[in-house]
């Protein structure tokens, strides 16, 4: 701890002091180059691209090789420096700081769930290190790296970390609008895990038992699981005695292909499973052979998505052709926002004039409006509550169904739009068979 303090100071403060004496300035008194013209600037990016989470950062090599060609052409000099947190909440927080202490980085980025985007976002409040970060719900991001997530009264903004992704509300309001398309008895059965996402998913106050009773849903809820289960016959037996129609949760993508393939086996089929995390990649629905059919999730990018790169210029559906083209694997969400993520990071980055002044960074940060591939980016506290306003910038959400095709492999269609209108659907929503 002692040296990445005296490091962090040595880095900053001398920075700070030679300004405020005007050393800065030169011997000459006139203002010196700014750093980015002599020394590319680091920006450090943690994802889990190994372990259970893996399927998040499957875009990201593909993302960050275009980026070297893009900002090269910009005349940019960014140097992308990438840590695997493999799937490890812990192991996430030690390479945030070999970034911060060791490499040196100007500006982190990291995405993909809470249990990556927590620890790195903590890391760098507590050293000043200024952070953009996607690809969780924006309150196990915000409530979950509160010191008392359980008391409101305590939640307190960042000065460093700012986040860019939709809410449990929306996904509630995504799933819910998708089952009032088919005839159940509107009792469902919730699978949370103990982890970041499952204990937001789960809460009482603020994640989905408030709202599915509210709009007439019942709730059978077994309690908290471990990732990584190997029996969920608990669960099942539960479901079936409670005559669940409906199944809803947050699962890693290994847990959700046991617990299907189990329910199958144990005779439990419901009209409608609509599942957070674990089935919104394809290769997660073909792991289960013609058993994913209609299964269905929420869908944060697609190629049908009327949106464009600010870096690119290029469509929704041209970024996920070139994937497929690039890779020879079909495209994927998380595409989008790991693009989106490094377009607000290029964008801060023209907009500063010493990269290495955390407080400017985090100002330019503070300060974007850019249209991007997920849509517009703004931390302007749109449709946000004021104790998050500061940090969280929300993007459109709609829900999707997984369709079997003839040949083979599955189609993702957008089932209902009525979160974002301006997303086209592509069919209607259909029961499990």
């Amino acid at each position: 701890m002692t040296r990445l303090v005296t490091q962090r100071l040595t880095r900053r403060t001398l920075l700070k002091s030679a300004a405020a004496t005007g050393l800065a300035a030169g011997a000459s008194g006139l203002p010196m180059p700014a750093i980015a013209q002599n020394k590319a600037v680091k920006v450090g990016y943690v994802s889990p691209q190994t372990g259970p989470l893996a399927a998040f950062a499957e875009a990201d090599a593909f993302t960050i090789e275009g980026l070297k060609a893009v900002t090269k052409s910009l005349g940019l000099d960014i140097e992308v420096i990438v840590k695997d947190s493999q799937s490890n909440p812990n192991r996430a927080a030690e390479v945030a700081k070999e970034l911060i202490v060791t490499d040196e980085v100007n500006l982190m980025c990291v995405a993909s769930t809470p249990e990556t985007t927590n620890p790195v976002a903590t890391t760098c409040e507590a050293e000043g290190m200024p952070c953009i970060s996607t690809k969780a719900p924006w309150q196990p991001w915000f409530i979950g790296q509160q010191g008392n997530p359980g008391d409101p009264s305590t939640w307190k903004p960042f000065n460093y970390a700012y986040h860019f992704f939709w809410g449990l509300e929306d996904v509630i309001a995504v799933f819910t609008n998708m089952w009032a398309q088919v005839e159940t008895n509107k009792k469902v059965g919730g699978l949370f895990p103990n982890d970041g996402d499952g204990n937001a998913w789960g809460d009482k106050t603020v994640g989905f038992p408030p709202v599915l009773a509210e709009k007439g849903f019942t709730l059978n809820d077994p309690g908290r699981y471990q990732n990584l289960t190997d029996d969920f016959s608990a669960q099942i037996n539960a479901f079936k005695s409670g005559g669940v129609e409906i199944i809803t949760g947050v699962m890693i993508p290994p847990d959700f292909t046991t617990f299907w393939n189990q329910a199958k086996q144990q005779g439990f089929t419901p009209k409608v499973a609509s599942i957070g995390k674990a089935i919104l990649f394809p290769q997660a629905v073909e792991a289960l052979g013609n058993q994913g059919n209609n299964l269905s999730s929420e869908v944060w990018w697609s190629p049908t998505h009327p949106f464009k790169s600010s870096l690119t210029g290029v469509s929704c559906a041209e970024l996920a052709a070139g994937f497929t083209e690039a890779t020879k694997r079909p495209w994927t969400q998380p595409i989008g926002f790991i693009h989106a993520l490094f377009e607000v990071a290029v964008d801060v980055i023209k907009r500063v004039d010493d990269p290495t002044d955390a407080e400017a960074v985090t100002a330019a940060i503070a300060a974007t409006k850019l249209d991007t591939i997920v849509g517009h980016i703004e931390w302007n506290g749109a449709n946000v509550p004021p104790f998050a306003a500061k940090n969280i910038c929300k993007t459109p959400l709609v829900g999707g169904q997984w369709r079997l095709k003839d040949g083979g492999g599955y189609d993702l269609v957008i089932t209902d739009n009525r979160t974002a209108p301006e997303i086209p659907t592509g069919g209607k929503m259909e029961a499990i068979a």
